[in-house]
């Protein structure tokens, strides 16, 4: 093959692959929600007590939220927290109103081991994504969320194993939000990258 074809087939390759890229969503930059320095990024609502301690933020009264100032459709979210076992939190995305945050008006991934009904505890999307046997639990250590909403598709990701993949389009956009709802709940990163 002369240097002429070999360009061109190469130039050809290229294009192929450029092509198959162009489906894929295009990725943000991560944007530090909660860094270990400050709640800038937050508006509070309720009567949580949120607080920044040795650059963790924390609270252990409730009820109450920490409301994202911007407001996101699609997106990934990585959050470490630290819960005890009796804790009641979690994180809400595409917040409806953002002076009102509830599972029934966002999706709340739960972060509560002892909920009644274990099925929508931990790591669940509660009314939407049951979690199963054995029940995940954060009680007691730190932990790590992956959430994706990317679209109709709801992905979580609690300590690297995948507990929820559902499709669902009753909310599109909207803030996100942290919860004390009692018992102490610690956040030391919240990163969210557009997608």
């Amino acid at each position: 093959m002369d240097r002429r074809s070999a360009l061109k087939v190469s130039g050809a390759v290229f294009t192929l692959a450029t092509a198959g890229c162009s489906s894929m969503p295009a990725m943000g930059r991560w944007i530090p929600l909660f860094d270990g320095k400050g709640i800038d990024a937050f508006n509070a609502v309720g009567n949580a007590n949120w607080r920044v301690v040795d650059g963790i933020l924390e609270s252990d009264r409730g009820p109450g939220f920490l409301v994202s100032k911007q407001s996101f459709d699609n997106f990934r979210i990585r959050a470490e927290f630290y819960a005890n076992a009796d804790t009641n939190s979690g994180i809400f995305i595409r917040c409806q109103d953002p002076n009102k945050i509830g599972a029934a008006n966002s999706y709340e991934v739960n972060i509560w081991d002892t909920r009644k009904d274990p099925t929508y505890g931990t790591a669940a999307i509660v009314d939407f994504a049951k979690v199963s046997q054995p029940y995940p639990k954060a009680g007691g250590r730190w932990n790590t969320f992956e959430i994706t909403a990317d679209g109709p598709r709801l992905v979580v990701v609690f300590n690297g194993q995948t507990t929820v993949d559902i499709r669902d389009t009753k909310y599109a956009r909207g803030p996100i939000a942290l919860q004390s709802s009692g018992g102490l709940i610690r956040f030391r990163r919240v990163l969210v990258q557009p997608i």
